[in-house]
């Protein structure tokens, strides 16, 4: 039987589709896993999902962001190569300069038909959601 102590749970986290200018901000990641990504990362103890996003992206992008709505929640076991997480992804508007902080090295603006080859993540899969109208 499982008891608290031997019981293993996936971790939250967060990412931000951030609605700039006439795209979307995806950040250049410096740390492993390595790619294009959209801003966002853990969520501390005690900290809300949005305020977690609030946070993520100004942290990563400097931009300081209204949340719109809750997009969707995305937890395959694999999606993040380093341990199971469960992300919670939003969706916002921003306002602003775009620069790359924290854990990200480059920010940039991506439409659709323009997304980089190298993404990090399942941020490919949820990013083609988000454009198809599926959530």
């Amino acid at each position: 039987m499982k008891t608290a102590s031997n019981r293993r749970n996936p971790l939250p986290t967060v990412d931000v589709i951030i609605k700039y200018m006439d795209g979307i901000i995806l950040i250049k990641r410096k740390n492993p896993p390595e790619g294009w990504a959209l801003p966002g990362g853990f969520v501390d103890y005690g900290e809300t999902l949005e305020n977690a996003a609030v946070r993520e992206a100004r942290e990563e992008t400097g931009l300081d962001i209204k949340l719109i709505r809750q997009f969707h929640s995305y937890s395959d076991p694999v999606r993040d190569p380093r341990q199971h997480t469960i992300s919670t992804v939003f969706i916002a508007e921003a306002s602003g300069k775009a620069e790359a902080a924290d854990d990200a090295i480059e920010a940039g603006i991506f439409k659709k038909d323009n997304l980089p080859d190298k993404m990090a993540f399942d941020h490919r899969e949820i990013l083609n959601d988000y454009f198809s109208g599926r959530y």
